[in-house]
């Protein structure tokens, strides 16, 4: 088969001590409507060979589980007012700088963690540490995608969760297709392992190493699965 990169992305890549070949595959867009054991079926099952590793972004699976909140039906306080104020954006998208995500953080961690959180970051920052505020209210709040349209407009009013029992879903792939998994958080600035299948003997590092220059993009790329394969 053909590898393809996505623009700016380079097919192998030299991890772990040996060299690694990552092939984007495009899909169509994904919505709650679907079922992640028929996407990959559909778009891995034919090109898959043993030995390979799929990486499939995080957003795919949490709207297949229907792990979505909606714009409606969050209340915006005023500490979530307050707060975000202050908060830091980045490039890689939108995070508690916008209200409504500073309001689900206090909605999952309570706003005393919230304002603590809060204060760690403010003074953390002043000798150059970053990312203490999502450090503190942990993985769930930090996970949030949505809220966001300026990539796709469909994203606007909804906030989409992290998936639930990435593990689990891993190993599910794995027993009904036979492909080996790993579910990921990634950007631009960071990539989280959030689950693989017990088959996988490489470690998280090793992973992090083989996507860690994001090679399913940044924007509107619509390649959520990454195929990864050793090269021999």
């Amino acid at each position: 088969m053909e590898f393809i990169s996505n623009e700016g992305k380079e097919i192998e890549i030299e991890a772990n001590e040996n060299i690694y070949l990552r092939h984007a595959i495009k899909t169509r867009f994904i919505t709650q409507n679907d079922n992640y054991i028929d996407v990959i079926k559909e778009y891995v099952s034919d090109i898959y060979e043993e030995g390979d590793i799929i990486s499939i972004s995080e957003k795919i699976i949490s709207l297949c589980q229907n792990r979505v909140i909606k714009r409606e039906d969050i209340k915006i306080g005023i500490w979530a007012k307050f707060l975000s104020k202050f908060a830091s954006k980045t490039s890689a998208g939108v995070g508690v700088g916008e209200t409504i995500k500073m309001q689900y953080a206090i909605n999952k961690v309570g706003v005393i963690k919230v304002i603590f959180a809060s204060i760690a970051s403010a003074i953390t920052k002043l000798i150059g540490i970053k990312g203490v505020f999502y450090k503190i209210v942990g993985q769930e709040v930090s996970g949030l995608d949505g809220f966001y349209d300026h990539i796709w407009e469909e994203y606007g009013d909804i906030g989409i969760e992290l998936p639930e029992k990435p593990n689990e879903v891993c190993n599910e792939i794995k027993q009904e297709l036979g492909i080996s998994s790993m579910i990921v958080d990634a950007n631009d600035y960071g990539r989280e392992i959030l689950g693989k299948s017990t088959d996988i003997l490489l470690q998280e590092d090793e992973l992090k190493e083989i996507i860690r220059d994001n090679p399913a993009g940044q924007g509107k790329q619509q390649t959520p699965i990454i195929l990864i394969r050793k090269k021999v």
